[in-house]
């Protein structure tokens, strides 16, 4: 990705966290909302296999549906109107997808899926932060964050991925670290116990 659109896609990554980011003041979106908020909504929906469509920016009974069927897939009160809980999770979906990409992508599904499911299982142990931004973000914590990949675009195979994390799905068997064992470069990284490798990375814990 060449430097115009690696600023690109971090200026529309911007805009992304700044709509989702939880406020008491956040703005809702529901049946006839309209705006490039809508659409950003559509797009994750549609990468995600709810949204099958396309991407209009307005907010009608499809939008509401597919919001409706994401919000019972993931827990949440399935209202058809995104607020912040709503939002939140579609930012945290949107977080996972921009990580398994960044460091996972030409890897199986699996090895996909396996990635998504070490960053939920870092924010389930005391040895992490607690939100999937703080896990994320963690200084050193995610190469791809570290050098510039987590702002390439996800394609749908990551964000279903993230979905099939978010469901349950842990091909690594609770691992909290996985490392490229050809490429790593921090000596602590092998003192952990491999529990499983899949595709070109260990997991550990």
């Amino acid at each position: 990705m060449n430097y115009i659109k690696w600023i690109a896609a971090a200026a529309a990554m911007v805009f992304v966290l700044s709509f989702s980011q939880p406020k008491a003041d956040a703005a809702v979106l529901k049946n006839g909302s309209a705006g490039p908020e809508v659409t950003y909504i559509q797009s994750a929906l549609q990468k995600l296999g709810y949204f099958n469509t396309d991407n209009t920016g307005y907010y009608g009974t499809v939008t509401e549906n597919a919001v409706r069927n994401f919000q019972y897939d993931f827990g949440l009160a399935a209202d058809g109107i995104v607020g912040v809980n709503t939002a939140e999770m579609l930012r945290n979906v949107d977080m996972l997808a921009h990580v398994v990409y960044g460091e996972a992508r030409g890897e199986s599904y699996e090895g996909q899926v396996a990635v998504a499911a070490v960053v939920l299982n870092r924010m389930e142990s005391n040895e992490f932060p607690d939100t999937l931004s703080n896990v994320i973000f963690q200084k050193n914590a995610i190469t791809a964050v570290n050098d510039g990949q987590y702002w390439l675009q996800p394609d749908a195979e990551a964000y279903q991925a993230v979905r099939d994390a978010f469901d349950g799905w842990d091909p690594t068997g609770g691992a909290i670290y996985y490392y490229n064992p050809y490429t790593a470069t921090d000596q602590w990284i092998f003192t952990r116990t491999v529990i499983k490798q899949i595709g070109s990375h260990n997991f550990a814990y």
